[in-house]
């Protein structure tokens, strides 16, 4: 058996195929996969995107309070995952149909192949700038993009295992090179020097928006939570180890992202927002190897990810994709596209666009489950068809209106009018869930399904 064969079987073996999987993994463990997770390159440039918008302590309590709440969700999706052993796009099936659900899942692979590309070409740039800086070789990010997102999918194809067991040892190395520039931006400045800069009302950032703007981070992170939580050992485990984990990288990656950019204005240099290259010349090789290294951790996750949905969008043993050869196929997708440069410059849209997808599947997502389903789901939801899962034909259109609802709520109160004091992401939140519970009410369970319950068997 030649080693393609022999790693196929592998992950075949290892529930890589959407059935629901057992939970080993330690709240220790979960922490550091998340902790990694999102120091990334993409969240410390989202810090850059806020001052001089707002003053540096409204732009961090945005942060701070933004991060909170998006966690929530996160944790709360994570914990279906723990419970019942699906992957996030496999529990879709569940309130939008078991056809219903390849319009979320679908979503859910561009948009994380957009994350792909996007933290692909980052690393690029800036291992491209680094080398250029210190042999004069000729500048190519395109090239240097590709070969960094090579090495993502060659790490991602060894399937959850392989994550698990890098990911805390990035997690550390990237901390600590993280203090170092904590600590060099603080040595020649002092929190109330950055405090005192001027803000730029023409930028018309305020608190408001930067709070929608870090609850969109959550909610693109909250489409891989039960991917990674449903091999937590309970759900206990998985939401501490996610909670503290994704808390703790989200808000050192964007503050650390705030305080460069604020070092870079105090010290006079012209603001650079959503560039790494700045970074790499006033912290020199230190954060080039946290940007790299961050973006090998976190976008093996992302095609991962990528894959799990892919391949937990069919059940039924003919239907089924193998983890392997579609890991394979999106990883090559996700190679040629980190070509893409233009993709940089429409970043906080793409945020936003993320926001506009997925809020309402998620709000609709925990109504179904805690107050719809009880927290039970059947095992019908495993079927290719038919059964409790199947609704009209395969569709669920109370879910679909629901969300073409919150979507659109979505980009209107972030684009057209932004609520004051709550922004576009609660609102839409809100709004998506109630929808959905009204039209839902009278298909409520009477009790927990405690016979073929996914929950029972775990």
């Amino acid at each position: 058996m030649n080693l393609y064969r022999r790693l196929d079987a592998h992950l075949h073996e290892h529930s890589e195929t959407g059935e629901p999987v057992p939970g080993t993994l330690s709240g220790a463990r979960i922490f550091m996969i998340w902790l990694a997770a999102n120091l990334v390159v993409t969240t410390m440039l989202t810090g850059t995107l806020f001052v001089p918008g707002v003053d540096y302590s409204t732009a961090a309590l945005g942060i701070l309070v933004g991060t909170l709440l998006g966690a929530v969700v996160l944790i709360t999706i994570g914990s279906i995952g723990t419970r019942t052993g699906l992957a996030t796009m496999a529990l879709t099936r569940a309130p939008f149909g078991l056809r219903g659900s390849m319009l979320p899942v679908a979503a859910n692979i561009i948009i994380l192949m957009g994350w792909s590309w996007v933290q692909a070409m980052l690393a690029g740039i800036t291992v491209d700038h680094l080398i250029s800086t210190y042999t004069g070789a000729a500048s190519n990010p395109i090239l240097w993009s590709v070969i960094c997102q090579t090495i993502v999918v060659a790490l991602a194809i060894f399937g959850h295992q392989g994550i698990a067991k890098i990911e805390p040892w990035l997690a550390a190395l990237i901390l600590g090179l993280m203090g170092f520039v904590f600590y060099t931006a603080f040595s020649a400045f002092s929190p109330a020097d950055f405090q005192n800069l001027p803000t730029d009302p023409a930028l018309g950032l305020d608190g408001v928006v930067v709070l929608d703007i870090v609850i969109y981070t959550a909610i693109s992170w909250t489409v891989l939570s039960a991917d990674l939580n449903r091999f937590a050992r309970s759900p206990r485990a998985g939401a501490v180890g996610a909670g503290l984990g994704y808390t703790a990288s989200t808000t050192l990656a964007m503050l650390m992202g705030l305080t460069g950019i604020s070092y870079f204005l105090a010290r006079g240099q012209d603001a650079a927002e959503f560039d790494p290259t700045p970074f790499v010349d006033s912290f020199g090789t230190v954060v080039a190897l946290v940007i790299f290294l961050s973006v090998m951790a976190t976008n093996t996750m992302v095609v991962y990810g990528m894959t799990t949905s892919a391949v937990t969008s069919h059940t039924g043993r003919h239907l089924r994709l193998r983890f392997l050869p579609t890991a394979l196929g999106l990883g090559l997708i996700s190679i040629i596209g980190a070509t893409w440069m233009a993709l940089l410059d429409a970043f906080a849209d793409f945020l936003a666009l993320i926001g506009a997808f997925f809020i309402p599947v998620f709000a609709i997502m925990l109504v179904d489950y805690f107050i719809i389903r009880r927290a039970s789901y059947g095992r019908d939801i495993l079927k290719a068809r038919d059964g409790a899962y199947w609704f009209s034909g395969g569709v669920n259109w109370a879910a679909i209106v629901v969300w073409v609802i919150g979507a659109a709520a979505t980009y209107v109160l972030g684009y057209i009018w932004v609520p004051p004091a709550v922004g576009s992401a609660i609102p839409a939140f809100v709004l998506s869930a109630v929808l959905y519970l009204a039209l839902s009410w009278n298909r409520r369970a009477k009790r927990a399904d405690t016979g073929e319950s996914l929950e029972a068997s775990r």
